[in-house]
């Protein structure tokens, strides 16, 4: 398209295969193409002084010598107390109220399509451009459409379900076309040094990605001991703080009982673990609050679709009632063990995110 060259893009570059690719492929299609990398928090006390794992020194070097090999402007924004106050900080309070978060969830809602879109609109660009593995359609409304990424076994469009129309309106994702050999293809015949660059899937901002650890660093209040109860309140032993454990867990609980126990549920309140037998853990319904739909307009009468409950689960079919004050109730044909409060809720028709939200409590 040749006005292209009149159209600014800021890609936010890490370092990695995917966002090289991205600015790689603007720039083949005559974009303006600016790169422009995150400076993220970090905990500088672990191991000696630690990196944030999406911004490491080597991955900073890498995103430079991709900038220059592609021929465009690289920055480095510092983004580290924004993102210690609305990330890191939520991480911790969530486990403080007995929950497990997923806070690539979050920093897609407030750091990447919130700080960094509103920082590349100041540059006078008008998309922000990320690897994500995701696609953005218009309909003939003029509506803008999130999709699933080409490769169902990379796509992040979970991650994604707290974008609206206005953040779509103004992001691209250009490998969201491609699969992952595709993307290294694509990277080889650029001639990136990325090419064969291993992902990086762990908590970014966590030393040595031991979330228990590391909460036991900055929030030791956290770790409180508490009993481990059955529903009808029988106590059975002490667990050894509500974060150290996940919903459907069997190993490690440390009580005696005839039959196999699993965690069900965490009582916050009363520091306390719930646990029972796998006929007592899981549920067909949930509600979620904080509920985003893509389109901008809240869906008027429930309706059948799929609902994924993890970023790595199956969307499973199940009806969707749209509540008052952004929640949403989810009934699922099947029984499913592993709901978490705290997780994303996310609602999908076929391969268009209709939305997504963050699980309040399963039953």
């Amino acid at each position: 398209m040749s006005n292209n060259a009149d159209v600014r893009v800021v890609v936010a570059m890490s370092g990695g295969v995917d966002s090289s690719v991205a600015a790689a492929l603007l720039l083949e299609q005559g974009y303006n193409v600016v790169g422009v990398m995150m400076r993220l928090w970090s905990e500088e006390t672990f191991g000696g002084g630690v990196h944030n794992r999406c911004c490491t020194p080597d991955q900073m070097a890498d995103a430079r010598r991709i900038a220059a090999k592609l021929g465009i402007p690289f920055y480095v924004l510092d983004t580290k107390d924004v993102f210690r106050h609305t990330i890191v900080e939520f991480f911790i309070d969530q486990h403080r109220q007995g929950v497990t978060p997923n806070p690539c969830l979050e920093c897609n809602r407030h750091i990447r399509f919130n700080f960094l879109l509103q920082n590349a609109l100041a540059l006078d660009a008008e998309y922000l451009a990320t690897g994500h593995y995701a696609r953005v359609s218009q309909a003939a409304s003029g509506r803008y459409v999130l999709k699933k990424g080409l490769d169902e076994r990379k796509d992040q469009s979970y991650v994604l379900s707290v974008l609206g129309q206005q953040q779509l309106k103004h992001t691209l994702f250009p490998v969201g076309e491609y699969t992952k050999p595709q993307v290294r293809e694509i990277a080889a015949r650029f001639g990136l040094p990325t090419a064969s660059k291993k992902d990086s899937q762990d908590l970014c901002f966590i030393g040595d990605n031991n979330y228990r650890r590391f909460l036991g660093d900055y929030a030791p209040d956290i770790l409180q001991p508490g009993p481990i109860v059955r529903k009808n309140g029988d106590v059975l032993g002490q667990h050894t703080g509500l974060a150290n454990y996940t919903i459907g867990q069997r190993k490690g609980l440390g009580v005696n009982s005839p039959e196999p126990l699993y965690v069900i549920a965490m009582n916050p309140y009363r520091n306390a673990l719930v646990v029972g037998t796998a006929d007592e853990l899981g549920s067909d319904t949930l509600t979620a609050h904080r509920v985003n739909w893509v389109s901008g307009e809240t869906p008027s009468e429930p309706f059948r679709a799929e609902v994924k409950i993890r970023y790595k689960a199956q969307p499973v079919p199940a009806w969707v009632e749209p509540l008052p004050g952004e929640r949403m109730q989810v009934q699922f044909d099947e029984p499913l063990r592993d709901i978490t409060p705290g997780q994303g809720a996310v609602v999908y028709d076929g391969d268009t995110v209709l939305g997504g939200g963050i699980i309040e409590r399963s039953g």
